[in-house]
């Protein structure tokens, strides 16, 4: 549901991270800093996707920042691109977010200029293949040439955070409302959609096969399911709707050290 007129101006109130009016006080820091304690990224793990409904601030159809306008999109299903990351840190830490929340620069949260409040999202870095998932609950960044604000954390557990910015993929997750306990991403007995895929791996063992789709869900952000046969389980990622896509993620798969690829069309 969007919110009318007095959401717009509670959103332009409440937007972190990325403007601020001159003069303003709001900030005890005139710049953005990292802090002094850095996340060990192994001890940073990733979330589970719920089921939320939209935050009541920050979902107003459209806003304006620096003279430009945003259409909020109406849900995040399907949504999918590649750009530049940023991050936001100690300037902002406790202030209120476009969402009302307050920002937390040590959890694997984000900002975006157009996703619903809040959307879940995985979050890869396209030079080393390192993932995460983030919970969007604030928006930014306002400039052209970037597409999501990652926070401290999440910045360091994708080894953007010395760099400043970096390429990444974004893909919006939609959580499951009575996830299977224990099932992997995408297991089923239903027959794959049509498309292409690459095997990456066919156990006897239904263990071992769960463990790869985790490792393999941890390096990509495409799907990877788990196709059951009879006496074998096979793990698939994909569907792939050309061969250069399929091509890139084997080798960021390949990158990674997965080599028991094979391509696969159903």
């Amino acid at each position: 549901m969007k919110h009318g007129g007095w959401l717009f101006i509670g959103l332009l109130a409440l937007i972190s991270g990325c403007v601020t009016t001159p003069g303003s006080d709001r900030y005890s820091q005139d710049r953005d800093s990292a802090p002094e304690h850095r996340p060990d990224p192994s001890e940073l793990v990733n979330p589970e996707p719920v089921p939320e409904p939209l935050s009541e601030y920050g979902n107003p159809e459209t806003y304006e920042v620096r003279g430009r306008t945003y259409r909020v999109l109406d849900n995040a299903e399907g949504y999918s691109a590649e750009g530049q990351a940023s991050w936001y840190g100690e300037k902002f830490h406790g202030h209120r977010t476009s969402s009302g929340e307050p920002y937390d620069m040590y959890k694997l949260t984000a900002a975006h200029k157009t996703l619903p409040l809040p959307t879940w999202a995985r979050v890869t870095n396209l030079d080393n293949n390192k993932s995460t998932i983030v919970r969007i609950n604030d928006r930014g960044p306002f400039h052209p040439d970037r597409i999501i604000d990652l926070s401290w954390a999440a910045a360091v557990k994708l080894d953007i955070a010395d760099h400043g910015t970096g390429r990444v993929h974004v893909k919006a997750l939609t959580p499951r409302s009575e996830p299977e306990p224990g099932a992997p991403s995408g297991e089923s007995d239903d027959a794959p959609p049509k498309g292409l895929y690459l095997q990456a791996g066919a156990f006897s063992d239904k263990g071992r096969a769960r463990d790869r789709v985790s490792r393999l869900v941890e390096h990509i952000s495409a799907p990877v399911a788990l196709r059951p046969g009879a006496d074998i389980y096979r793990v698939w990622v994909g569907p792939f709707d050309s061969e250069p896509a399929r091509a890139r993620i084997r080798r960021n798969l390949e990158a990674a050290g997965f080599v028991e690829l094979l391509a696969v069309t159903p």
